[in-house]
């Protein structure tokens, strides 16, 4: 995808959009936002346009009321310093990001420029904020961390397949969220008399190791944990659970629409839209460290059917009445 067809893609609604939708910013200066994202556009491009169109609905128009700054690391967690510092350079008036490791990256950047973080984790175990209510300093944003959310995507792997006893958990052992994910997920496992193996993917390893771990290890299930290289991968990590016939449960919706089994957890276009009302707020004047971080408080659970009959799985009906999408 080029960088052209990019902006295309994102910014070709807004010539729909009516003129006293942004005339009302007209009087102001045209300020600048970065955008600081740990994946690839193709990979991001809808997380990417749901935050362009939150703007828009807010009367903030690229090219006419603000100029957006992007940079890609492209799946390389080892650039994200470099970019941060790049955009920090460059004066933007607010970044937005997704993803403890960038949001890290960031703070170290500045502790000037208001930081909103889409996405992320733990943000105090994470050292990105030092209270949820009141963030203090530059950063704020959305955290998907919830208090037992492990524990429900393992319940509901048991559902659906009663008599595992052991998973597998696909993770980036680089990435702070994911490790933060897993001491969750393993206590949850304990309790639930689950055995649980770790498999690390870094962007030096192949997903093919890591399903043949998998294989070896003779694990029946498999959940894979928050991740902007395994989000990028999506695809991929979907066909190599299916092919190894491995029940799977995803952090996003995302894939669950690319044919994995099913999804549970806060959906994550949301919180990007969400990011661009936090982004409004600042550039009208809010003080990033006084907007609390909010964490979620709806989860939707997503179902493909077509993948459950690939795996020889029949998906209970009283299951079936708690799908919020049902994907044939």
């Amino acid at each position: 995808m080029t960088r052209r067809e990019f902006a295309l893609m994102l910014f070709g609604g807004a010539a729909m959009c009516p003129l006293h939708a942004y005339a009302q910013q007209s009087s102001h200066r045209m300020h600048r936002i970065g955008v600081l994202l740990p994946g690839t556009p193709a990979s991001f491009s809808r997380r990417a346009k749901v935050f362009v169109d939150g703007l828009i609905e807010l009367g903030r128009v690229e090219g006419r009321t603000i100029e957006i700054e992007w940079k890609w690391a492209n799946d390389r967690v080892d650039v994200l310093p470099y970019l941060a510092a790049e955009l920090v350079r460059s004066g933007v008036d607010v970044i937005v990001t997704g993803g403890t490791p960038a949001a890290q990256a960031l703070k170290a950047a500045t502790q000037s420029i208001p930081i909103v973080v889409a996405i992320m984790a733990d943000p105090i175990a994470a050292g990105v904020v030092n209270n949820l209510a009141r963030p203090g300093r530059n950063v704020t944003g959305f955290s998907i961390l919830a208090p037992e959310l492990g524990t429900k995507r393992l319940q509901l792997l048991k559902e659906i397949v009663p008599g595992i006893s052991s998973i597998a958990v696909l993770l980036n052992a680089r990435n702070p969220q994911s490790q933060i994910e897993l001491k969750e997920m393993e206590s949850a496992a304990s309790a639930m008399g689950l055995q649980v193996n770790p498999i690390d993917i870094s962007a030096g390893s192949r997903l093919e190791d890591a399903f043949a771990a998998m294989n070896k290890a003779a694990v029946q299930a498999l959940v894979v944990l928050t991740d902007p290289i395994l989000f990028s991968e999506r695809k991929p990590t979907v066909d190599f659970a299916n092919a190894s016939r491995l029940p799977a449960v995803y952090p996003f919706q995302a894939y669950v629409e690319e044919g994995g089994l099913m999804s549970y957890g806060p959906s994550d276009t949301d919180l990007f839209r969400r990011a661009a009302g936090y982004v409004d707020k600042i550039l009208n004047g809010a003080r990033p460290g006084e907007l609390p971080v909010e964490q979620p408080t709806k989860f939707e659970l997503y179902v493909n059917l077509n993948a459950a009959r690939t795996l020889g799985i029949t998906i209970p009906e009283l299951f079936l009445t708690r799908v919020d999408k049902l994907i044939e």
